[in-house]
């Protein structure tokens, strides 16, 4: 019996999604147990696969063909991220009512690249090019939770105290950047400016590195903590539909 068309496409996207960075290369017996796909079709569809170019073959392993490749690098350069931002932000901007940025590790600071701005008068003023450190605030907290070096790299210098609630301590900084990658996300208050609040969560690229960090940020007097815990899921969210906008993949 000839399989309906779009049930064979599910199955030959149940087999490439599971290969991952953290396993590049799987046998047919690891395919099977990955997709649950019966040994006869998976046999059909794996030699299909390899004679298109969908994946290459070694001996019993196989991996993602180059050709694949091929085909991402237009979708990536026309998707880039400079194109999706705009967007997003302000997609997130109108799901929070706050504004919403884009930060990036740059020479041992954090840069906006984006920003859609709140509505509301009160607000925190942010721009592209702004540039702050990477020890205070919610967007330089994800950032050297996925980024070691980095975080070595501050850790190595003195905290400057912006704020009374700046962290200055190095074990209480690393502590809450080992709290943010349990989390895969952070919460800041007043670190960087009195009575300003921030939301941050993790963006990922193809390689599945740090890409920046998606903020939603705003004053204190409307981000109370327990708004800020309800802004949870729509960062989180948003910057997982960046990272699959990217072509990235979440980690851990």
């Amino acid at each position: 019996m000839t399989e309906v068309p779009l049930l064979v496409l599910a199955k030959i996207t149940a087999i490439l999604d599971a290969f991952t960075l953290e396993q590049p290369s799987m046998t047919a017996a690891d395919i099977r147990r990955a997709t649950g796909i019966p040994a006869s079709t998976a046999h059909r569809l794996l030699g299909n696969l390899v004679e298109h170019g969908f994946l290459d073959r070694s001996g019993d392993a196989y991996a993602i063909g180059a050709r694949m490749a091929f085909w991402a690098g237009p979708a990536v350069r026309a998707r880039a991220l400079g194109d999706l931002l705009p967007p997003q932000l302000a997609a997130l901007r109108d799901t929070t009512g706050e504004t919403a940025c884009f930060f990036i590790p740059e020479r041992g600071a954090r840069v906006c690249v984006g920003v859609a701005e709140t509505l509301h008068g009160l607000k925190r003023a942010m721009y592209v090019g702004r540039i702050q450190p990477l020890h205070v605030g919610s967007a330089g907290r994800v950032i050297l939770a996925w980024r070691d070096d980095l975080l070595e790299e501050v850790l190595a210098t003195p905290l400057a105290a912006l704020t009374g609630s700046t962290i200055t301590d190095p074990d209480a900084l690393r502590a809450v950047v080992a709290r943010t990658r349990a989390d895969g996300y952070a919460i800041t208050a007043g670190e960087r400016v009195e009575a300003a609040s921030g939301v941050s969560a993790p963006v990922f690229d193809a390689h599945g590195e740090l890409a920046g960090a998606l903020t939603v940020m705003g004053p204190t007097l409307r981000l109370t903590d327990e708004r800020c815990a309800a802004l949870i899921d729509d960062v989180v969210g948003a910057a997982d539909r960046l990272t699959a906008s990217i072509g990235g993949r979440r980690v851990a």
